[in-house]
């Protein structure tokens, strides 16, 4: 084949629904194999590893997955139908095997069919797939698809020469993505653990005790620890380290009761509840643009600290949880009532970073939820955030820990921005190539960091 041919999907793959697991072996926490959900698939497409399903029951072998399995979403309880339709390649288990799930079919390609997988992967997230998928869903609270609706879609395809080029070219920006994000974890989980071993389990402290040198920590910073403990309310804690509150260390305030009319696709930037991460962390996607009125004390700007304080449900998912405001809003935006709005007061030695880490940790975590209060939706009162007790190291090395903390969050930010770019760059190939209205040449390789013969 050396021209585009007009082909339907049917004509080169089988799609296979996935197994109906016994429920009584669902797990939501790390047990067993990872049962896979259209949950874990990505708004535009792509796999998603947060909120992942156990299983430790009874497994068909036919419905144990491999690494690079295409799958699709077959159902959609979004009112927009958000995911119907749209692909995930499966990644690899890191020792846990993936599970092909009902409600999810297994795109495989028919024997003899030249047909690149990582092409029809791409293929399954344009815009005139999509359309087709929601042209024939049916449904009304929870949306549906079947194969044999997906099998009567027809597109243009290129030589298998020609799909893998695409694939190449498509692919190198979304592993750079997917790289940023991995290491974006990474200097998260470095900043988490160095606050956990210096402020939590008082690790130089133990070692000084025991005569030793910190691990991997200079002389000059090692001296800043104490070498013994002393008794306190708290258990014992580093001597010299003191018992303290929130109340004396931050200056909290509630967001701006927004009108509902004022929302908009422009305006301020409002950071409210769905800008913060179950778990904490700031999320990008939630923001929202408003054009009513506010306050002056409703503004915040870029590098303030957000704390959630409604949560529906009792689950303790997101409510007491925190996240940094990013740069990429702008300088100032505004923050809504189900947010605080949390800064250190001017004569503490607490810094933004020092609080981000603190309000992650266990102790802290277990005096706000039992602040928290509500019927059917829980809330945290301003007391309640504040109430929470900690221990408070010398101020020389809380800013020891900013010099580690600030450059890593830096870091995280600029790849993210770099992401950005990315994803807008590949979503803008990605018809183009897929249609044929760009070919992929050297000058499209050289782009995207392709190299020749990949």
């Amino acid at each position: 084949m050396t021209k585009w041919v007009e082909t339907k999907l049917g004509d080169v793959v089988n799609i296979k629904h996935g197994y109906a697991f016994d429920g009584k072996h669902f797990h939501d926490e790390p047990v067993g194999d990872i049962l896979l959900t259209p949950g874990n698939f990505a708004i535009g497409g792509g796999f998603k590893a947060d909120k992942l399903k156990y299983y430790d029951g009874p497994i068909p072998p036919e419905f144990i997955l491999r690494e690079g399995d295409l799958l699709i979403t077959m159902t959609d309880l979004s009112k927009s139908a958000d995911t119907l339709g749209y692909p995930a390649l499966v990644p690899r288990g890191h020792g846990r095997r993936f599970l092909h799930n009902q409600r999810l079919g297994k795109v495989e390609v028919l024997p003899g069919a030249r047909l690149d997988r990582r092409f029809l992967y791409y293929l399954l997230r344009t815009r005139k797939y999509r359309n087709e998928v929601l042209a024939g869903a049916t449904g009304t609270t929870v949306k549906h698809t079947s194969p044999d609706r997906i099998k009567k879609f027809e597109f243009l395809c290129p030589p298998i020469a020609g799909q893998e080029a695409i694939a190449n070219v498509l692919g190198a920006l979304d592993d750079k993505i997917e790289l940023n994000r991995r290491m974006n974890e990474t200097l998260e989980a470095m900043a988490r653990a160095i606050f956990k071993s210096w402020f939590v389990d008082f690790d130089p402290v133990r070692a000084r005790a025991e005569g030793r040198r910190p691990y991997g920590m200079s002389a000059a910073i090692a001296a800043l620890f104490p070498n013994s403990f002393e008794d306190s309310a708290l258990g014992p804690i580093p001597r010299g380290w003191t018992i303290t509150t929130l109340r004396e260390h931050v200056e909290a305030i509630r967001g701006l009761s927004y009108n509902g009319e004022g929302l908009s696709d422009s305006g301020l930037p409002l950071h409210n509840l769905n800008s913060v991460y179950e778990g904490g962390g700031y999320k990008n996607e939630g923001l929202k643009r408003y054009t009513g009125d506010y306050k002056k004390r409703h503004v915040i700007e870029a590098g303030d600290l957000i704390v959630t304080n409604t949560e529906q449900g009792f689950d303790f998912l997101l409510i007491g949880y925190p996240a940094i405001v990013p740069k990429r809003f702008g300088s100032t935006g505004l923050f809504s009532h189900h947010l605080y709005r949390v800064r250190p007061r001017p004569e503490s030695p607490v810094t933004t970073q020092f609080l981000y880490q603190l309000l992650l940790t266990p102790l802290v975590r277990e005096q706000v939820i039992g602040c928290t209060n509500g019927t059917t939706v829980n809330m945290l009162a301003l007391d309640g955030l504040e109430m929470p007790r900690f221990v408070l190291p010398p101020p020389a090395l809380i800013k020891e820990f900013d010099r580690i903390a600030i450059p890593l969050y830096e870091r995280s930010e600029t790849n993210f921005d770099e992401s950005e770019t990315l994803v807008s760059l590949r979503d803008t190939l990605l018809p183009k190539l897929l249609s044929g209205e760009i070919r992929v040449d050297a000058k499209v390789r050289a782009a995207v960091g392709v190299q020749e013969g990949r």
